[in-house]
């Protein structure tokens, strides 16, 4: 059985992009790597199948907070962990439920976080459950993800630079303790070797982002993460807090950016300032709402853009333009959708609410993620 390594396969000679082999005991992937997001145990209106053919790797399966609300680790421990309750036999990364109580904890009502962690209430039965570093990690094992994130606290951009050390600190302390409960049985229920990584906080405050960077890389996980609320949501900042903390990144450990993926040109930033991996709902809620990624992607001075139309990189599928349009949503794509299908079949099918509008439009996007990573990969590695 594989255990956990990322090897440097090839860097890019004009920016700081790389390709990296990462090893998992489910098997092995190339990043760069977009990771389509399985909140609730599934992909929305995706199959594994369609995972595959849009040329996902990995994925993030099953948050740690939905999972325990529903449908609890019971149920996954009798399923044999998350990889056969979905049927996904490739790489996973889970997370820990840390950004759920930042957001849930904006109503106290529902969700309270003091020293120890986050005490919220069950939104169906009402009881009380304590998520800490410990319940955690050890949901985490029941989950039995190939990588598994320490418990941090997301740092909110509202409350400025003392919201951001509170966060940050606590942050480092659990990463200690969730670091701590791991060691002590390094494996997953199932007894599959698991990847811990650590994750970097700070806001947008570059002496808070460097002490925290070098905190987690001191720590010796297995990978690192950049996150907080700013981070995919912001490009620029984003952009920013990457060149602030890449000098203190080691090279032989996988790099992500939490939440990022708004869009093709996203990842195609974050992988030239040295990012590895990446995930983002943005590309399934889009397809859900009728926006649809259209433009092409450029080579242009020994790197890649995506050139989208009318100054957006998504086209609004409802309008009536496309009611008798019989072109695929992009001209040159490989996905089953533009393949199969016209603007004017997913327009109508969209208006009806069909159901399969929705399958379609999400392997459209999420194989343009996909894509994004794979001409990079292939820009890198030129003679390979």
């Amino acid at each position: 059985m594989e255990r956990f390594k990322t090897e440097v396969i090839a860097k890019s000679t004009v920016n700081h992009a790389r390709v990296t082999k990462v090893t998992t005991a489910h098997g092995s992937f190339e990043t760069p790597a977009f990771m389509p997001v399985a909140t609730r145990a599934f992909v929305n209106h995706m199959t594994p199948r369609d995972l595959i053919e849009t040329g996902s790797q990995i994925i993030l399966g099953g948050n740690t907070y939905h999972m325990l609300v529903n449908p609890g680790m019971d149920i996954i421990y009798a399923a044999g962990g998350m990889h056969k309750f979905m049927n996904w036999q490739g790489p996973m990364l889970t997370d820990s439920g840390g950004f759920q109580v930042f957001s849930l904890s904006q109503n106290k009502k529902i969700c309270t976080i003091d020293e120890n962690g986050a005490h919220f209430k069950h939104p169906i039965n009402g009881k009380i459950i304590h998520l800490t570093p410990q319940t955690s990690i050890e949901a985490q094992k029941i989950i039995g993800a190939d990588i598994i994130m320490a418990f941090d606290e997301c740092t909110p951009e509202a409350g400025g630079i003392d919201a951001a050390i509170k966060a940050m600190d606590r942050t480092h302390r659990w990463l200690l303790e969730s670091k701590a409960v791991h060691d002590t049985s390094p494996h997953s229920a199932y007894d599959y070797p698991q990847a811990l990584f650590g994750i970097i906080q700070g806001g947008s405050f570059r002496d808070l982002r460097e002490k925290s960077a070098e905190f987690v890389v001191n720590a010796n996980t297995d990978g690192i993460a950049i996150g907080g609320e700013i981070i995919g949501f912001d490009r620029q900042k984003t952009a920013e807090i990457i060149e602030w903390i890449r000098p203190i990144l080691p090279e032989h450990k996988t790099r992500y950016t939490m939440g990022v993926g708004l869009g093709p040109q996203d990842l195609i930033d974050v992988v030239a300032n040295g990012i590895d991996i990446f995930d983002c709902v943005a590309p399934t809620r889009n397809a859900r709402h009728g926006a649809l990624y259209a433009g092409k992607f450029i080579q242009e001075n020994g790197w890649l853009k995506f050139d989208g139309q009318n100054n957006s990189d998504r086209l609004l599928i409802k309008k009536s333009m496309y009611a008798k349009d019989e072109t695929p949503i992009m001209e040159d794509c490989s996905c089953r959708t533009c393949q199969q299908f016209t603007k004017a079949y997913l327009h109508f099918l969209f208006k009806q609410q069909g159901a399969l509008y929705y399958q379609l439009a999400c392997i459209h996007n999420v194989h343009v993620m996909q894509q994004a990573c794979a001409l990079m990969r292939m820009i890198i590695m030129p003679n390979e």
